[in-house]
């Protein structure tokens, strides 16, 4: 009711503004979420073969425990939430967060090339495996960090507004 009040470029921006908030924060939810989720064995299991077949991750269970990595992830991953959170407070600071987020979905994405099983045995592309349909949905978490990160970028570059004469 408000919103449709509002002048077209008024709402246009009230619809951004909104929509914007719903990923930053949607993202924020899961990305605490699967972090915290790690610091259970179940999860951390289930990792396990992702990690071990990526030629980007696997040389760290030669210096982690299989907890202790998804530990390690839990750990970034509840970082990068809160950090993404903090945009209207540290803009840059949370740019750098989504844009690590992106990183962390690009290698996350990767393991759909690098797992074996990710594809229907017998079918193979496009047919999703157990492994893909895990991993299917790092892709639009992968849009979701970069529209925080152009956001929060913006917002850092923008001019901070004068109070008035001092």
């Amino acid at each position: 009711m408000f919103i449709a009040a509002l002048s077209r470029p008024l709402r246009t921006t009230a619809v951004q503004t909104i929509s914007t908030g719903i990923v930053r924060y949607s993202l924020v939810l899961v990305l605490a979420w699967l972090g915290a989720m790690k610091f259970f064995t179940y999860e951390a299991e289930g990792i396990e073969s992702l990690v071990a077949n990526s030629p980007l991750m696997s040389w760290l269970y030669r210096f982690l425990s299989v907890q202790g990595l998804s530990n390690l992830l839990g750990v970034i991953e509840i970082g990068l939430a809160a950090l993404i959170a903090l945009w209207w407070l540290m803009p840059r600071i949370s740019a750098l967060a989504s844009a690590g987020a992106v990183a962390m979905f690009l290698i996350t994405l990767s393991f759909m090339i690098t797992t074996p099983d990710v594809w229907q045995p017998g079918y193979g592309f496009p047919f999703l495996g157990a492994g893909a349909a895990f991993l299917i949905k790092d892709a639009v978490l992968l849009g979701a960090a970069a529209v925080t990160a152009a956001e929060s970028f913006t917002r850092a570059r923008a001019p901070i507004p004068s109070t008035g004469p001092r």
